[in-house]
């Protein structure tokens, strides 16, 4: 009898525990739903700064002092390619051709994607330019000398980042008539980085000064 009675009080708990749930938690988790890019720069890609860095400290090394420090990040920087079929990286004077393995692989992947997207438009080909990557603190200071805009703490000395231009773009086959004006190839590559950037692969800053989208890894 004993028993039964202890048997009771535990179907009598649960009973209660069932009947105290919200009928929300017996919802099922519903998908994310993504919204579509609305053309407008400053307001869709307005990450803060402190949020670009953040996901820098988490996802990077560094921050790079000297270019020397990164030796000892050998086996975790990868370097970029000059040019591929897909970018172009700029002349770089002030950063280096280095990224952590994610930020490569999300840079592959914006370009990837914007060509993707020329093609289901039917639209010539072109290709993204790359103009900053990852600098060390002699390279900021450098920097700064030219640029007042140029940050002491920038995001960029951890290997996560990435500043892709806005106002320029390499067309791949020179003998196709077909054009494309700034204007309606940023338009394309915004899409794709909206995209991203709703699926949390990073942070994004368009930067009207320097004409350029500043992309952290997330």
């Amino acid at each position: 009898m004993k028993y039964i009675w202890i048997l009771i009080s535990i179907l009598s708990l649960i009973s209660c525990s069932s009947k105290g749930k919200s009928k929300e938690d017996d919802k099922p988790t519903e998908p994310k739903k993504y919204s579509r890019f609305n053309g407008k720069y400053s307001s869709t890609f307005n990450d803060l700064p402190e949020l670009h860095l953040a996901a820098a400290a988490v996802n990077g090394v560094g921050p790079l002092e000297t270019r020397a420090d990164t030796a000892q990040y050998e086996d975790k920087l990868v370097r970029i390619p000059g040019e591929l079929e897909i970018y172009r990286v700029d002349k770089l004077t002030h950063s280096m051709p280095l990224l952590v393995p994610k930020a490569a692989t999300l840079l592959s992947d914006i370009c990837i994607n914007f060509r993707d997207s020329l093609i289901s438009k039917k639209m010539p080909l072109y290709k993204p330019i790359v103009t900053s990557i990852t600098r060390t603190n002699d390279d900021v200071k450098g920097l700064s000398k030219r640029n007042r805009n140029a940050s002491d703490n920038s995001v960029h000395r951890y290997g996560t980042t990435i500043d892709i231009a806005w106002t320029r773009f390499d067309k791949i086959d020179p003998t196709d008539d077909r054009n494309l004006d700034d204007g309606r190839l940023k338009a394309v590559l915004g899409q794709v980085l909206h995209d991203l950037r709703e699926r949390e692969r990073c942070y994004i800053k368009h930067e009207r000064k320097q004409a350029c989208f500043h992309i952290t890894v997330r």
